[in-house]
């Protein structure tokens, strides 16, 4: 009794994957099939079954089904093989692993064995697999595998010549363009690749329909975006005009506004996107980007309701693992950091996993460690966020030298950006000799961006080192004139507090928690000031503690007692 071969293929085409998998564990046990007689047929059938494992995900099983039918390939007669090699040409099947071809083609199995890796996160083992395929048997989705499996072990030139190779043959790969643009390849060179027409005088020229026009403007905004950002926001802004609500355009502007520290416009953004969240109500992509603005926000209710959808979206993805870490940082920063490290274990590329991770070592005082966070979000992307953590992790060991040389490098990723030239300022404030220094780029910040309050708030630290606690209060008074920040209530409190004007600095705190409840400097300043106006030192140990300190004492004690 046989297995009908066909119904197999019609379970795939139908997405009946475990259907098909059983049937086909039926097919390859048949006795019908002698191996020794009849070898491709036994190939044939391993295949299929093959593609329904890859299907299921069960992609140990179908390496291993994929590698036995290229075994009984290899022992097909060098006739048949022939035969069946030249009789591809007539097939028009897909490569992809859930279809099935009635001749068999070695490079398309081994380009099934190498997606069974890449879903694995085995990249070298199905780069080597892919490197067996010669590269004019490759078809479109072997150029893009190839491309990202190059650019995923950091061989950035093979990636580019794959990527290259992917628009050449269809200039929609849209993936394709974004890595080519961060990858550092131009607008120019990449709207070159796209199909061209002849002229009246016979020379190539790209076409210029109205679908061409729009695919080479999208070209230029990534390219913009990816090495000049200010100018990529203006760009990405022109594309939403022609395509409004798009959430792929939001998304990205919300992404370099977050990059480049523009966190209010990215929320603004980001918040765009989740009202129009009823196209599309199970967008996750960036969504941990948008997590971290709203920790640094202080609105918790916002992030709690964002996790909780996150994860009833898709709890397999690295953004939600992101966004776990940010809603744990608060309550345990070493769960906090598992998650940040779960992130980059499902995707070795996803920056904000990094730079996550990186946030928690430096705050658990692992600046070592850090720097190779930060670091390897640097080598994927130019983000003002790891240049702000490679100079704070570089500051926190006195590498004072390597501090300087990665604010300068984001100074040179992002001319005429106020906070590149703060992260300057910062190394030279680390030291007293250089704060004359310090003093100058935090002037000049705040020329080029008189909001940038970090900046501002840098300043009045400096003139609080130096004592100069009047022209602190004067600065803070000034930019809280124009901007109601709780950042800003929080410093004049403190500086009024060393300065015994205790009153004062009860209004500030006061006022700083009116605007951000959740301030957490506001609270703990507001509590050493009252136990200031108590009369009561704020550093001495409260009663209680002592007490825990000797209770604890005691429980040891006893504890080894007993096991004396």
């Amino acid at each position: 009794m046989d297995v009908p071969k066909e119904q197999i293929t019609a379970l795939l085409d139908n997405d009946l994957f475990s259907s098909a998998q059983l049937l086909g564990s039926f097919l390859v046990s048949s006795s019908a099939v002698n191996a020794e007689t009849s070898p491709h047929l036994k190939s044939e059938n391993l295949i299929l079954l093959g593609d329904a494992l890859f299907r299921e995900r069960e992609y140990r099983r179908a390496i291993h089904t994929y590698k036995q039918a290229l075994q009984y390939y290899k022992i097909i007669p060098k006739q048949n093989s022939t035969t069946s090699r030249s009789s591809l040409s007539a097939s028009n099947r897909s490569s992809s692993p859930n279809s099935f071809i009635s001749v068999i083609n070695e490079n398309e199995v081994k380009f099934k064995i190498a997606s069974c890796h890449f879903a694995l996160s085995e990249t070298k083992v199905a780069l080597a697999e892919m490197e067996g395929i010669p590269s004019k048997a490759r078809n479109l989705q072997m150029s893009l595998l190839m491309a990202k499996l190059y650019r995923n072990t950091k061989q950035n030139r093979g990636a580019v010549t794959c990527y290259r190779e992917c628009l050449r043959q269809c200039p929609y790969v849209i993936e394709a363009i974004i890595a080519l643009a961060e990858l550092g390849v131009s607008a120019k060179d990449i709207i070159s690749l796209f199909p061209q027409t002849l002229n009246r005088s016979g020379r190539a020229q790209v076409d210029h329909g109205d679908s061409s026009r729009w695919l080479q403007r999208y070209a230029e905004v990534q390219c913009f975006a990816s090495n000049d950002y200010k100018g990529g926001l203006e760009l990405f802004a022109e594309l939403l005009q022609r395509f409004p609500n798009n959430i792929h355009t939001l998304l990205e502007m919300a992404k370099v506004e977050a990059i480049i520290g523009k966190n209010d416009e990215a929320v603004i953004n980001f918040e765009k996107v989740i009202r129009v969240r009823s196209i599309d109500p199970y967008v996750a992509t960036y969504m941990d980007e948008y997590a971290m603005l709203l920790k640094m926000k202080s609105d918790y209710s916002k992030l709690n309701k964002l996790v909780h959808d996150l994860l009833s979206i898709d709890p397999t993805r690295p953004e939600v693992f992101v966004a776990l870490s940010v809603i744990w940082e608060r309550k345990d920063e070493r769960g906090a950091l598992s998650y940040a490290e779960k992130s980059i274990k499902i995707d070795e590329r996803h920056i904000p996993g990094y730079i996550m991770k990186g946030n928690l070592l430096l705050s658990l005082k692992r600046p070592e460690a850090a720097v190779m966070a930060f670091r390897g979000a640097q080598e994927l992307r130019a983000d003002l966020r790891s240049y702000q953590g490679l100079v704070h992790s570089y500051l926190a060991f006195s590498k004072v030298k390597e501090a300087l040389y990665a604010a300068r490098e984001a100074m040179k990723a992002m001319p005429q950006s106020a906070k590149a030239l703060k992260l300057v300022g910062d190394v030279h404030a680390s030291n007293s000799g250089g704060r004359e220094k310090a003093k100058k780029f935090y002037e000049s910040a705040l020329r080029l961006e008189p909001g940038y309050l970090g900046a501002a708030l840098a300043l009045v630290e400096l003139h609080v080192i130096e004592g100069r606690n009047g022209d602190a209060v004067s600065l803070l008074e000034r930019y809280l004139k124009d901007w109601a920040d709780d950042s800003l209530h929080v410093k004049l409190a403190q500086v009024f507090a060393a300065t015994d004007m205790l009153q004062d600095s009860l209004s500030h705190y006061q006022s700083a928690l009116r605007i951000n409840p959740q301030n957490e400097a506001a609270k703990k300043g507001l509590e050493r000031l009252e136990k200031q106006m108590k009369g009561v030192d704020p550093d001495a140990p409260e009663e209680g503690e002592e007490n825990e300190v000797e209770d604890a004492d005691a429980d040891a004690e006893q504890e080894e007692t007993e096991l004396l």
